[in-house]
């Protein structure tokens, strides 16, 4: 199934991510820090898997869902496939350090019914029956034919099967391509293929040994770079071919693993620098728990913070929540909009004052709407992580 090259460019690359998993796999995160980032990455990536196939819901959104809160404005159907979505990242986790594990049709079924919410009506785990067709959504023309859906169950087993051989012989970065493309080729499914794929390439590098969260998150890449990610797949041709040469897509996959682990493991320890002012203000500033963290973090970047969210966030009872945020809006670091079931919160210039007094970085930009002040505040902190040596 397929043919592809490696070329010394790939093999760069493929170094390139070793070295960064050595890098990541050595650092020492605190735990808190660490469970934060985990869901931070995870609701970026479902956002951008599940926006990539219509699904119309913002990082902020997803973060809310997964951490139990319903947002009034994401309609129950989009909820589920949310939730679906994640479930099927944990399904990967779960499943990726079985030692009895293996690359199997009934796999890849279940991920789909997963991906799907389990939808009887979306087709959830089950093969198409008919011929679909790949169109162009900006200009309605077709661009690619799947192959019948009487090949589609042998298709799917030969994949598995040749999945499983490779890997043994590649590397994950390149099985993870292999995978990726080798779903969207045979397109099993009526809907959820893309996302299906997606989840498969994460599994294939967690198998692989790169089990840190900055290496199963590509799918925030793909949602950022559509253009580059649809032209990848122009390897397949107009029409099924099992021997369609591939090494365009396993080099401008690899490409992007590297590329994006690169700029999450800046981002990380930008924001990592950022956690710890945030839990100094909490713990020392203002004597309170350091789990507050959790809620000045998301108000910095201006996100709305419900009682629901923080609680489900911190595991404390409603009474607990209640009282947290109020002590920290008295502080005058957030702000509330709204009030009762309705009532949301969000960071003040006073957080983003005090974040910058607390890290010694100067003034913050005066006169300007806080978005800026907040990424100047950002700007700096990575700025100060370039001039410092690394050890």
């Amino acid at each position: 199934m397929y043919t592809w090259g490696i070329t010394p460019a790939v093999e760069a690359d493929i170094a390139r991510i070793e070295e960064l998993r050595r890098q990541l796999d050595r650092a020492t995160l605190p735990r808190r820090w660490e469970g934060r980032l985990r869901r931070d990455l995870e609701a970026a990536s479902t956002a951008a898997s599940t926006s990539m196939e219509g699904v119309p819901v913002t990082v902020d959104e997803v973060r809310r869902i997964l951490a139990g809160d319903r947002p009034s404005e994401v309609k129950e159907g989009d909820r589920r496939l949310v939730e679906g979505y994640r479930d099927a990242m944990s399904y990967v986790l779960r499943r990726a350090d079985d030692p009895g594990f293996g690359w199997e049709a009934e796999l890849i079924r279940g991920l789909h019914d997963r991906v799907m919410g389990g939808s009887y009506a979306l087709g959830a785990g089950r093969f198409r029956t008919g011929q679909v067709l790949v169109a162009d959504s900006t200009e309605g023309r077709e661009i690619y034919r799947p192959p019948a859906a009487e090949d589609v169950p042998g298709l799917v087993a030969d994949l598995a099967a040749f999945v499983e051989q490779e890997s043994r012989r590649v590397a994950a970065p390149v099985l993870a391509a292999l995978v990726h493309v080798g779903l969207a080729g045979i397109h099993p499914f009526s809907d959820g293929n893309g996302r299906t794929a997606r989840v498969l390439a994460s599994l294939a590098m967690y198998r692989g040994g790169y089990t840190r969260p900055e290496f199963t998150s590509l799918e925030e890449w793909w949602g950022s770079h559509r253009t580059s990610y649809y032209a990848a797949f122009e390897c397949l041709g107009t029409d099924w071919n099992a021997g369609a040469d591939v090494s365009e897509f396993v080099a401008a996959h690899v490409s992007a693993q590297r590329t994006q682990v690169e700029a999450l493991s800046l981002m990380e320890a930008t924001q990592r620098q950022l956690w710890t002012l945030l839990e100094d203000t909490v713990t020392e500033d203002l004597g309170m728990p350091p789990r507050l963290a959790d809620a000045l973090y998301d108000a910095f970047f201006g996100r709305e913070l419900t009682n629901r969210y923080y609680r489900n966030l911190t595991d404390v009872s409603t009474a607990t929540a209640t009282n947290d945020l109020a002590r920290v809006e008295a502080s005058g670091l957030i702000r509330s909009v709204g009030a009762g079931r309705s009532r949301m919160y969000t960071g003040s210039a006073a957080l983003i004052d005090a974040v910058s007094r607390l890290g010694r970085l100067g003034e913050p930009p005066q006169g300007v709407p806080d978005e800026e002040r907040r990424a100047w505040v950002v700007a700096r902190l990575a700025e100060r992580l370039r001039e410092t040596p690394q050890g």
